[in-house]
């Protein structure tokens, strides 16, 4: 129904913003990422939006950019996963490192998000990695989204990458990382050269 907002803002807070158009305010919850992203009260902005309509409610969501509109409109596709833990998520992590997570299975980072605990994180992963890759946009290319799901199947990279991550780095920053080099070195050089990228 409202496909995006513009107009002046005239009231944030961590969570909230209102956009004053034609007159009328529109109170939208937004991702910490977007208030971050926000410009000072009483300035233009646009907010792209999602509208959820309940029995009781009907709200509104909005978004600094599309990428993480679309991103939303995937998590609250998962059984389980409403408005406000969709929200809390895409709080903690990026589109990229969110569509990261996915691509390389790590349900662990997801995890951090406000009231997510692992079973919905296992979903999240398990119900998305074939449609994360929809999404456009971002800092991660689709060659190492495509690196970081063969690091996740099965050999040297592999290893890897459960070494990497039993050192305490995160498992979808070791895939990417090990997605980056040249498959075909042994454990301990694909081992080596990481920790070397991780070091700079």
């Amino acid at each position: 129904m409202f496909y995006s907002l513009n107009g002046k803002l005239i009231y944030a807070d961590v969570n909230t913003a209102v956009v004053e158009c034609g007159g009328v305010g529109f109170k939208c919850s937004v991702t910490l990422s977007t208030r971050a992203s926000l410009p000072e009260v009483g300035k233009n902005v646009t907010l792209f939006t999602h509208l959820a309509v309940r029995e009781d409610a009907m709200e509104l969501y909005g978004f600094y950019t599309q990428e993480e509109l679309d991103c939303f409109r995937l998590l609250i596709s998962v059984s389980g996963i409403g408005p406000k833990a969709g929200l809390a998520i895409l709080s903690e992590l990026s589109p990229s490192k969110l569509k990261l997570c996915i691509a390389s299975g790590d349900a662990k980072s997801i995890t951090r998000a406000q009231g997510i605990g692992n079973k919905t994180a296992q979903r999240v992963v398990l119900e998305l990695k074939d449609k994360i890759g929809t999404i456009s946009g971002g800092d991660i290319s689709n060659a190492d989204m495509q690196a970081v799901g063969v690091v996740s199947a099965s050999g040297n990279a592999a290893d890897a990458v459960s070494a990497l991550v039993s050192l305490g780095y995160p498992q979808s920053e070791a895939s990417l990382v090990v997605g980056r080099l040249d498959s075909t070195l042994s454990t301990e050089e694909l081992i080596k050269q990481a920790l070397a990228k991780f070091m700079r």
